[in-house]
């Protein structure tokens, strides 16, 4: 008999990756493609759908299929985004990307005036912000009439290759959940009231979870790649959730530290936690609740330092590893694009405070990496303060390699982290969820054990708490002029 084969797509900001897995959670072939971003203003941040998400979709599985025939399709992708198309499915613009495209800065004061803050987060779980789709869709209406005249479906990067796939419109109820405030997070449907103040006359998707099957390939899909006709394809979500799933992060308390260009943290919970810095959404299990914290930089900042002193990671990481805690007096607020949460503020900007010049780039490396684990610490401080569960933290992503970021946030947040044997799993999370629409039995435990655990140091996070409470006091402080060079930034000519 042959052994089942899943074949699970993820498309990231930067990259896509795709894997195949057998039934028994062994990957049989892995496959990635990198493709750029578009910026064609200041604040702007875009993918074409065409070139970029099915492109790299068909040679990804193009690529993979040649080391099997896949029985089950999954997918994920970058979110919440928003794509607007014809009756069709065809783009009719680029996508307007998650919360770095900053461009609905006044529409997302507009609609909180509108709809009052305090509703908003009690109907939809969290404030608006660069990451709402809500307010992206008014910025369109405003800007881009005659696009928004045409829209008659709107799609992410998930349901976009779901709908190129099957025909079907759909979207999973967590990207669903991120569309505020569009979206009722406890009645788990949209919010149309709302919705029809936000996006007037247009058709929502057909909800689904993000495992369930939301239709089969069709003919021209499958010409296209390669695919098998009428296989199943899930509904998929976005990528960090998807990577939640491949990890195992299912238990209420259970938390995604994920290490990459962004940092990003997803917690599981047994009801919404509304807290007006963080994110509440529906999970990836039917009925499912999570709390998500986003921020803007971490692994950019490391490379901005890398490029800068013309050094590569390893000989970096070697002479921070030798810097001791505290990086000899420097304090790193981690703000170099903005923050997303917990202080959901664009303007904030980036600040190494103590430089003398006695620094070396060790120094400035070691502190870049624990200003981003300051940054750890003041989300898993909210999610506390949201009422969530003591946490268990399972790190996943690029930045675990090598052992020492993953050390200083342990030290820094005084929690143990299990490092699973794969940290860079959305795609693996799409095969898993595919294999259980297969009706097989795919655990996340079976799939992708935990293979080692960080531990804290007594002794450094005891010297790291005073360092955190500088941290905490630096962006109240020093708010009012990083807003004030924000803006003459906006007016400077391009860096």
């Amino acid at each position: 008999m042959r052994v089942p084969l899943v074949l699970g797509v993820d498309i990231g900001t930067s990259s896509s990756k795709g894997v195949l897995v057998d039934g028994d959670g062994t990957v049989v072939a892995r496959a990635d493609v990198e493709h750029a971003t578009s910026s064609p203003h200041p604040g702007w941040v875009e993918h074409d759908a065409e070139d970029v998400w099915w492109a790299d979709f068909a040679a990804l599985t193009r690529e993979l299929l040649a080391h099997g025939t896949p029985d089950a399709v999954g997918v994920s992708g970058i979110g919440p985004v928003l794509l607007p198309a014809d009756a069709d499915g065809r783009p009719l613009r680029p996508a307007i990307l998650y919360g770095v495209d900053t461009r609905a800065t006044r529409e997302i004061a507009e609609l909180t005036d509108e709809l009052g803050a305090e509703r908003i987060v009690a109907r939809g779980g969290t404030p608006l912000s660069s990451q709402a789709v809500g307010p992206k869709w008014r910025w369109l209406q405003r800007h881009e009439p005659d696009v928004y005249a045409r829209t008659e479906r709107f799609l992410m990067a998930s349901s976009y290759l779901v709908h190129r796939l099957t025909g079907e419109y759909v979207l999973d109820h967590h990207s669903a959940s991120q569309c505020d405030p569009m979206y009722d997070l406890e009645a788990g449907d949209w919010a149309r009231d709302w919705s029809d103040i936000v996006a007037p006359g247009l058709a929502l998707p057909r909800l689904l979870w993000p495992g369930d099957v939301a239709g089969t390939v069709h003919g021209r899909a499958a010409r296209e790649t390669g695919l098998p006709e009428g296989i199943p394809v899930i509904a998929g979500t976005v990528d960090a959730w998807a990577e939640a799933a491949s990890v195992g992060v299912a238990a209420v308390g259970d938390t995604m530290v994920m290490y990459g260009t962004t940092m990003f943290l997803v917690q599981v919970t047994d009801a919404p936690a509304r807290h007006p810095a963080l994110w509440a959404t529906r999970g990836v299990p039917p009925g499912s609740f999570t709390t998500a914290a986003g921020m803007a930089t971490s692994g950019a900042i490391t490379a901005w330092l890398r490029d800068l002193v013309g050094a590569d990671y390893a000989t970096l990481t070697t002479e921070a590893a030798a810097v001791p805690p505290g990086a000899r007096g420097l304090l790193l607020l981690p703000y170099f694009a903005g923050e997303r949460t917990p202080i959901s503020d664009p303007d904030a900007r980036g600040l190494i405070l103590g430089l003398t010049t006695g620094h070396g780039r060790g120094e400035l490396y070691r502190a870049a990496l624990e200003g981003t684990a300051h940054g750890v610490r003041h989300n898993l401080e909210a999610f506390r303060d949201a009422g969530g569960p003591s946490p268990r933290l399972v790190a996943v992503g690029g930045g675990t390699r090598g052992g020492l970021w993953t050390q200083i946030v342990s030290d820094v947040t005084g929690s143990d982290q299990e490092i699973p044997a794969d940290t860079t799993g959305a795609a693996l999370g799409d095969a898993l969820l595919a294999a259980r629409a297969l009706g097989l039995d795919a655990d996340a435990a079976t799939w992708n054990p935990i293979v080692d655990v960080v531990r804290p140091d007594p002794e450094r996070t005891a010297r790291y708490d005073a360092f955190h409470a500088h941290y905490r006091a630096l962006y109240p402080a020093t708010a009012d002029a990083a807003h004030f060079l924000a803006e003459q930034q906006r007016w400077a000519p391009p860096m």
